[in-house]
């Protein structure tokens, strides 16, 4: 244990979450979402993904991860199938812990969602049952 870092945070995502650049981007997913075929490092299997939804991932990860300031839309949502304009519960419940950050999120079509999520830094898997439970956030940069 670490003092002031969420415990959800463990070992292996802290060092993927230390590892990130300004740009690269990590994917928050649901139960659901095929995170092994998608994502080339997959984290899964820590306190962070065993019995945590997309909710408490999001608001872990942003504690320690800055959100992009310097290019626009730094964190993606997946959009409903056939209703694009629709805001899944998982999402709206989200909204606040967004808000909070100064930003909104921008939903991709789903496969658009995957091709994004293939170039990403690394995907969290978590136990999110809610279907949609899925974000992308593109990391900024601290400044002191």
């Amino acid at each position: 244990m670490l003092k002031g870092i969420d415990p959800l945070l463990g070992p292996d995502l802290l060092h993927v979450l230390a590892m990130m650049g300004h740009g690269d981007e990590i994917v928050i997913v649901d139960a659901n979402f095929p995170a092994a075929s998608v994502g080339e490092q997959t984290v899964y299997g820590s306190a962070l993904t065993i019995g945590c939804d997309a909710l408490q991932a999001l608001s872990a990860i942003v504690s320690l991860l800055p959100l992009d300031e310097f290019e626009p839309d730094p964190v993606l949502t997946m959009q409903v199938v056939g209703e694009p304009d629709a805001v899944p519960p998982v999402i709206a419940e989200a909204m606040p812990t967004l808000d909070a950050l100064g930003h909104k999120p921008v939903g991709l079509e789903r496969f658009a969602f995957y091709e994004r999520a293939k170039e990403s830094f690394a995907v969290v898997q978590t136990s999110e049952m809610r279907p949609y439970g899925n974000f992308i956030l593109r990391k900024g940069v601290i400044f002191s």
